[in-house]
C-alpha cells in the first residue's frame, strides 16, 4: 500500500487551550524542485505543497498560529482575540487536504492572530512573505507586490529591533530578505544598500550561499538601474 503524504496531528490551541486535529506532511515525501531568490519553494510536479499546512487553525476559537509563535500572551491580549476573532468565528475545521485558497485563508488568519498577539516582527514577516508566495502561484501580481512590501517593512523592523535573535533567522539572512524584497517591489535604492550590507558582512566568511545570491542580485539591481538611467 502506498504511504499517504499526510498524517494527522493533535494540536493544542495556544489561545483557548482546546485540542484539534490538523494535517501535516511527511517531510520525506516533500520534493522541492528549486527555490526562487526569496526562498519560495517550487515543488516538483508530484510533490505535496507542504507550505499549505504551515498554519494551525483552531476550529474552536479561530486563533491561527505557526510553530514560530510564542506561548506567551500579554495581559488583555486573549480578551482582544476573543473580541476580534472568536466572537466572529464560525466553527470550521482545516484538518483536511487544503486548496490554495484555503491555505491563503489560513495564512491570513495567522497574520491577523499574530498582529493582535503582537508576535515578533520576524514571525509576521515570514507569514506575509508566504502570503505573497501564494499570490505568486495565483499569478496575482498586485496582491503579491502588496504583501512583499508588508513583509519587507516587517523585516526592516526586525533588523532594527534585532527581534530575530534566538530564531532560525540570522541577521545576515534578514538583511538579505530586506534587499531581495526591496528589489522585487522596485525599491532599488534600498535593494542596493542592503545587498551591499550582506556582501560587507560576509567578507569574513559565514553564509557562503547567501553571499553568492546577494552578489548575483546586486548585479541585477545595477543592470535595472542602468536601464532606468538609459530610458530617462
Amino acid at each position: 500500500m502506498e504511504l499517504s503524504p499526510y498524517y494527522e496531528k493533535k494540536v493544542e490551541c495556544l489561545c483557548c487551550k482546546k485540542t484539534f486535529n490538523t494535517l501535516k506532511i511527511r517531510s520525506k515525501l516533500v520534493k522541492v524542485g528549486s527555490t526562487d531568490t526569496d526562498f519560495c519553494p517550487i515543488y516538483a510536479e508530484e510533490s505535496v505543497p507542504a507550505l499549505y499546512y504551515n498554519v494551525f487553525v483552531c476550529e474552536h476559537c479561530g486563533f491561527s498560529f505557526t510553530e514560530d509563535f510564542s506561548k506567551y500572551f500579554a495581559p488583555g491580549i486573549k480578551e482582544l482575540i476573543t473580541e476580534q476573532i472568536s466572537n466572529k468565528w464560525f466553527p470550521r475545521s482545516y484538518s483536511h487536504e487544503r486548496s490554495l485558497a484555503e491555505a491563503l485563508e489560513a495564512f491570513k488568519l495567522a497574520y491577523v492572530s499574530g498582529t493582535l498577539k503582537k508576535e515578533k516582527y520576524v514571525t509576521l514577516a515570514g507569514i506575509t512573505l508566504r502570503i505573497a508566495w501564494l499570490y505568486r502561484k495565483l499569478q496575482n501580481s498586485g496582491q503579491e507586490h502588496r504583501f512583499l512590501t508588508i513583509a519587507r517593512d516587517l523585516y526592516i523592523n526586525s533588523f532594527s529591533t534585532e527581534d530575530y535573535a534566538g530564531t532560525q533567522m540570522s541577521g545576515t539572512r534578514v538583511i538579505y530578505m530586506i534587499a531581495e524584497l526591496s528589489r522585487r517591489i522596485g525599491d532599488l535604492d534600498n535593494a542596493t544598500r542592503y545587498f551591499s550590507k550582506v556582501i560587507e558582512s560576509q567578507r569574513n566568511g559565514g553564509e557562503a550561499k547567501l553571499l553568492e545570491l546577494a552578489k548575483d542580485q546586486w548585479q541585477l539591481v545595477r543592470e535595472e538601474k542602468e536601464k532606468i538611467r538609459s530610458a530617462g
